[in-house]
């Protein structure tokens, strides 16, 4: 069984119209003046990392395949085109066989990335990669930036565990990218059951304070809980009062419960009194779980404190401030003719403003430095160095229109882990700053 057996809003039918009405309107030019079919290069960059960050994570390329995959103009979709005159009747007939043919390389998803790093290259004729910009930024964009806030927040956490509870503060769809793009920057959690069916991501849960003020005493709520859901069940202590809830929530469950929730207060203040309160009532190995507004600053903050794992909502879901990542696509390369074997030659915007780009077809690599930490982002359009072959960064993930690139998401996880510790150690330190490794161009 899967997602779309079971109707929910996690699946669409096509990704088709995921775009902007003038990747079509383009289309339509294109093939009219024949130039529609010529080989063209597409990368995918940003020109700055979100001010403050040292670092950016590369989250959602595996979504990007599946909207690779599903990008299909059906009979429904077409017949929109066609009522709103959008494109004309040889456009259409063009798209009706739409299928990606060409080949799709960038950074591994969970790897880390630096202004200028080309983290997706589009290979294939004008036609079909044009198409595909706003369906491939809109997910890097949004997922990247999770990504980017999670691993943060995972890096100020440190062994503790982060559980992803920020589904009520985004859109229904989003929630369910998010939790991925979360757990990839190293959350161990969800409470979003979508994510966890669609992603396998474990998925956490016990109560809300509706589920303590439905009752007519505290006690009584706790009762109902423990029955239910056994002695391990974690119980929600800050409705009331909260030392008397500790009290309560251990005669109840007794010193084997395996968890309070704090939710409200000075949480440094209160969970050192809570966690003295439970060893004094022999619940030594209860353990202390905080929410409420959590990002990754609160949480270094309590880092001294006995807190066990965090729950982390509204600042996660929206990029810890910074919700998009200013990923373009641009074209960089594209062919003299629409001869097959036409040379590449390179293009590049010019303009004001900060928003030129460097044309040609490009390598990454990461050079590191004697202890094999990274020390720069090394970018170029000709032969890669020999010193620099073993540390390129492009991969590929789709061949002549096939992906050849799937992988679990738990090895998404632990290759974001493996990349942040080879970078240099301030690029987890929180305070503001430039990029923790330069970009060179060659």
């Amino acid at each position: 069984m899967n997602a779309a057996d079971l109707r929910l809003p996690v699946d669409v039918p096509s990704t088709a119209l995921f775009t902007d009405h003038y990747e079509l309107t383009m289309l339509q030019a294109a093939l009219r003046a024949d130039t529609a079919g010529r080989r063209s290069v597409f990368e995918v960059f940003t020109r700055r990392l979100p001010e403050g960050r040292r670092y950016g994570v590369v989250g959602g390329t595996g979504r990007v395949l599946d909207a690779v995959e599903n990008f299909r103009f059906d009979e429904g979709v077409l017949g929109f085109l066609r009522e709103r005159g959008i494109v004309d009747e040889p456009t259409l007939a063009w798209l009706s066989d739409y299928r990606f043919s060409g080949d799709i390389w960038g950074y591994a998803e969970g790897e880390v990335y630096f202004p200028g790093s080309p983290i997706l290259r589009v290979e294939g004729s004008f036609a079909e990669c044009v198409l595909l910009e706003t369906v491939i930024l809109s997910i890097l964009n949004h997922d990247s930036a999770i990504a980017a806030a999670a691993s943060r927040m995972s890096s100020a956490a440190g062994d503790r565990p982060l559980i992803e509870m920020g589904a009520r503060r985004t859109h229904e769809l989003a929630a369910v990218a998010a939790s991925r793009a979360a757990y990839v920057g190293g959350f161990t959690s969800t409470s979003d059951l979508a994510a966890g069916f669609r992603y396998g991501i474990p998925t956490v849960g016990t109560s809300a304070h509706a589920f303590t003020l439905l009752h007519d005493t505290e006690r009584d709520a706790f009762q109902a809980q423990v029955a239910s859901l056994g002695t391990g069940t974690t119980l929600l202590v800050d409705t009331y009062d909260v030392a008397e809830a500790v009290r309560t929530a251990v005669e109840v469950a007794g010193p084997e419960l395996g968890a309070v929730r704090i939710d409200s207060g000075d949480l440094l203040l209160v969970a050192h009194r809570v966690r003295q309160q439970l060893d004094e009532l022999g619940a030594k190995n209860t353990r202390i779980v905080v929410t409420s507004d959590l990002d990754e600053y609160a949480i270094a903050s309590l880092r001294a404190a006995p807190v066990d794992a965090y729950g982390v909502g509204t600042q996660l879901v929206t990029g810890s401030g910074h919700p998009t990542c200013s990923m373009v696509y641009k074209l960089v390369a594209r062919a003299e003719s629409d001869a097959p074997a036409a040379p590449l030659i390179p293009v590049a915007k010019k303009a004001t403003g900060g928003k030129t780009s460097i044309g040609g077809r490009k390598w990454a690599a990461r050079r590191l430095d004697e202890y094999g930490a990274a020390e720069a982002e090394v970018i170029g359009t000709g032969p890669v160095p020999d010193e620099l072959r073993d540390q390129q960064l492009l991969v590929e993930f789709v061949k002549g229109g096939d992906v050849v690139a799937r992988e679990p998401l738990d090895v998404v996880r632990d290759r974001h882990f493996e990349a942040r510790a080879r970078l240099p150690l301030s690029a987890t330190q929180l305070s503001r700053g430039e990029p923790v490794i330069p970009t060179e161009y060659v």
